[in-house]
């Protein structure tokens, strides 16, 4: 799914035989030129910064350019481009969907920036020595409470299947409710010691801005459905 560069030039005298290019370099070249063509007539989509598509833009683009495009061939260089890393970060991001004019048109669907999400951890821990499920676990939350939804409906639109991506969904609710738990523990402890905020946070320890924000519940998503 990933876009693939070939191999840099040999830098040894002797001759390396040929050898056909692998699957995703095939596709990526064969897609290529029409690639080139969409970012010629549409660079603020395909150009140095991506944005979502809008749901139906191979129809549009089609009906628009019937001399420019064929079916089989616009279809594999949309394929090409919306599986890329950098494609999946702006679905991620919780960008809008564009029309061909540049104009935001559609919200992307909730399942659709998780599942980007859980295919670039997928991809980016394969090439990775450090553990990057904290840092894709607060992202899953972020997307999760942009959404709008309880965690009933957004478990439905993307289904846990145990695999690993998906069970990275998984521990970012775990997390959340332990957070939530915590945070339930300091307005119990607090309501009980009759003390001020900042009494009560000198004695734990804590930022009496922390502490404020817990109590009055500003921010806090950590609240279960």
């Amino acid at each position: 799914m990933t876009v693939t560069l070939s191999e840099p030039p040999t830098t040894s005298s002797t001759p390396v035989p040929s050898t056909p290019p692998s699957g995703k370099v095939a596709r990526t070249q064969n897609a290529q030129p029409v690639l080139e063509q969409l970012f010629a007539l549409y660079p603020h989509l395909f150009g140095a910064q991506f944005l979502p598509l809008k749901l139906g833009i191979f129809q549009d683009l089609l009906a628009l350019h019937p001399d420019k495009f064929q079916r089989d061939s616009l279809k594999l260089a949309l394929s090409v481009h919306t599986r890329s890393n950098a494609y999946l970060q702006c679905i991620a991001a919780g960008l809008k969907r564009h029309d061909l004019q540049g104009v935001a048109v559609q919200d992307v669907a909730p399942e659709h920036t998780c599942l980007a999400l859980l295919e670039l951890f997928r991809r980016k821990q394969l090439r990775s020595k450090d553990d990057l499920r904290p840092k894709f676990r607060a992202r899953l939350l972020a997307a999760f409470d942009r959404s709008g939804l309880s965690r009933q409906e957004y478990l439905a639109l993307v289904p846990t299947t145990g695999d690993e991506t998906n069970a990275l969904l998984s521990e970012a609710f775990a997390e959340r409710d332990q957070q939530h738990a915590r945070h339930e523990a300091l307005r119990l402890a607090f309501a009980a010691s009759g003390k001020s905020v900042e009494e009560f946070s000198d004695m734990y320890g804590m930022d009496p801005r922390d502490v404020t924000r817990v109590l009055g519940g500003a921010n806090d998503a950590t609240a279960p459905p």
